[in-house]
């Protein structure tokens, strides 16, 4: 029987190693030879690609998959959706889900490897009717983990259910690289003994176990396995598929590819590798203790990251020892996209804050919640109890609960959606998917950078004045207020200060009136920023982040200067390692200045607001 191979150089091996960097030029040239090599599936889209698309590349990602499709006519394509979440973080309404599927497979996906984070199949139902509606592979994912309640049977169970919802093939996801051989072989034996349909086995390479589970996975009856590209390989990543191609020549199995023709895919791709100064995967001794702290690769790359930017990497072993025991507190849900960010963060802010479980990002309480599913185990109830009070957690499908609508979102972008694909970017990433719209949008010529500002000039023809905008620039900078826009005719030059704490708005306010030629207020009410009085205290950000003052684009800023605040109530948001943090009030006070605009960058530490305590 010939092992079919899913090439995932394109999606997940790059996002295991690289961060999801890879851009679409430096796929374009070699698709091609991709498409004839004679794969089973090319995993190309999904998981994070679509985040870091808008978030980090200024890609429009379906416009990636349309250009993959293009090149790519032979090889069937694969996406991983995340189920009710998607390809974002959270539920989203089964209309966007159907949606999504839609227009997915119109756009050139085939192939829809589908999964829950908690293995809780009730969020798998709408996606999986929509792949089977539009006429797209339904291949059912289960995620593999270790803990007291993921047995077995467990396992089974839930392939079991999702062969009841039509699913066209199974796959076992092994995203921590926790499988050994003997758990592979006696997994794969009970589920091609139970359900008669593909299966497939998903490894990351990590601690090293994945090629000999590959092994007894198919001399067990595994059908598909997947693996990536040399260059791009091992580490976090899958095995090389060079490698796996090589041991099952001459056995039953044999793959029947041209290792030639992977070697000239592979001699590109390390080209691309030197030319981006992208990292080999090597396993280390931290990626070795995977089998103690159950902490997937590509999660200790991401946290390594986050604590650099946080300018406390030093502190990777505490967090690395916090994630198992935040994630037994919470009823050990799998360390797999959502819930891996969710514990990975709450773990990091356990550490850095120093107080355990007193800063709760929002998702994790939508976790504790019900929100995102049924957790596998029992919940601390102290800790429950501390995030819900007197609520109790949702049993139902959570997906019941949301009315947003499709319709909701084009009418809230409006006309900076041309296109059903852009209101989709915009219903599951709002703040990328806009900036990027209006980045892109017709007549934006681009953006000068200069001084610490940002002018943005937008035409239909008529020559921008380049002095004009440097007197702008230096207005600004005089000013200090945040943003000036100047309109005439059919041109507009919009200049934003940029990488700068923003005034407090009476700061702001008295430096562009004085810049303009209008007398200072004489309101001695007002305090000047400058000499706070001692009774003030501050709040300063917890990690770096974006800032935002208010809930939604449309919503109004949670706090204004002197406004009376009770403890714990929400004081803004601060989004960082992909989740929304609620950044709350520790004790109750008036707000006297705020540090930050909408949007701004922050740093850890930095000052956010002033305020007063109140008796």
């Amino acid at each position: 029987m010939s092992v079919g191979i899913t090439d995932t150089t394109l999606r997940d091996a790059h996002q295991s190693l690289w961060a999801t960097r890879m851009l679409t030029e430096d796929m374009v040239p070699v698709l091609k030879q991709i498409d004839n090599v004679g794969y089973f599936s090319a995993e190309v889209w999904g998981g994070a690609t679509f985040d870091a698309s808008l978030r980090f590349l200024d890609e429009n990602p379906w416009d990636r998959l349309r250009v993959i499709k293009k090149h790519m006519q032979r090889t069937p394509l694969q996406m991983l959706l995340r189920g009710q979440n998607l390809v974002g973080y959270r539920h989203y309404s089964d209309d966007l889900v159907r949606r999504f599927v839609k227009a997915s497979v119109d756009n050139g996906m085939d192939i829809f490897r589908n999964f829950d984070a908690l293995n809780d199949t009730r969020n798998l139902k709408s996606s999986f009717e929509a792949i089977k509606e539009f006429g797209g592979h339904a291949s059912g994912a289960v995620v593999y983990t270790i803990s007291p309640v993921h047995t077995l049977d467990h396992y089974v169970e839930t392939a079991l259910e999702m062969v009841e919802m039509g699913v066209d093939s199974i796959c076992i996801k092994d995203m921590a690289a926790l499988l050994t051989p003997a758990r592979t072989e006696k997994l794969v034996r009970r589920l091609k003994a139970e359900i008669d349909l593909p299966l497939i086995v998903h490894c990351h390479y990590i601690g090293g176990m994945a090629p000999m589970n590959y092994w007894k996975a198919i001399e067990a009856g595994a059908d598909v396995i997947d693996t990536a590209t040399v260059p791009i390989a091992f580490g976090n990543s899958q095995p090389a598929t060079e490698m796996i191609v090589a041991a099952l020549k001459e056995t039953p199995f044999d793959t029947r590819l041209d290792l030639n023709k992977l070697y000239e895919i592979a001699e590109y791709f390390e080209q691309i590798r030197v030319r981006r100064h992208y990292k080999r995967g090597v396993t280390s001794l931290a990626h070795m203790r995977v089998f103690s702290h159950q902490v997937p690769g590509g999660m200790i790359s991401n946290l390594i990251s986050q604590l650099e930017q946080q300018g406390a990497v030093d502190r990777l072993d505490e967090v690395l020892e916090e994630i198992p025991r935040v994630r037994a507190e919470v009823g050990f849900p799998p360390l797999v996209t959502p819930l891996s960010q969710i514990v990975g963060t709450q773990a990091v802010l356990n550490v850095l804050t120093g107080k355990r479980w007193g800063l709760i990002p929002g998702e994790m309480k939508d976790y504790i919640k019900g929100l995102y599913g049924k957790a596998p185990g029992s919940m601390d109830p102290d800790i429950a109890a501390k995030v819900l009070g007197d609520l109790k957690p949702i049993t139902h499908r959570p997906a019941d609960d949301l009315t947003e609508t499709f319709d909701g979102y084009a009418k809230e972008i409006g006309d900076l959606a041309r296109t059903e694909e852009d209101v989709l970017m915009y219903a599951l990433f709002p703040n990328e998917a806009r900036a990027y719209l209006e980045k892109h949008q017709e007549g934006v010529e681009g953006a000068v950078f200069m001084q610490g500002a940002v002018a943005r000039t937008t035409t239909e023809g008529d020559d921008v004045d380049v002095e004009q905008i440097k007197e702008l620039v230096k207005l600004l900078d005089d000013s200090q207020v945040g943003e000036i826009i100047v309109e005439e005719g059919e041109t507009k030059v919009q200049i934003r200060r940029t990488g700068t704490m923003a005034q407090s708005p009476t700061e702001s306010v008295e430096k562009a009136n004085s810049a303009a030629g209008v007398p200072a207020a004489t309101d001695t009410s007002k305090v000047d920023s400058l000499e706070r009085p001692d009774s003030w205290k501050k709040v300063v950000a917890p990690m770096v982040g974006t800032l935002y003052r208010s809930p939604s684009p449309d919503a109004a800023p949670y706090v204004e200067v002197d406004d009376s605040v009770e403890e714990s109530q929400t004081l803004c948001i601060v989004e960082a390692m992909k989740l929304m943090n609620e950044i709350p009030m520790e004790e109750r006070g008036v707000i006297k200045e705020i540090g930050v605009e909408n949007g701004d960058a922050v740093e850890y530490g930095q000052v956010l607001f002033w305020y007063e305590p109140l008796g």
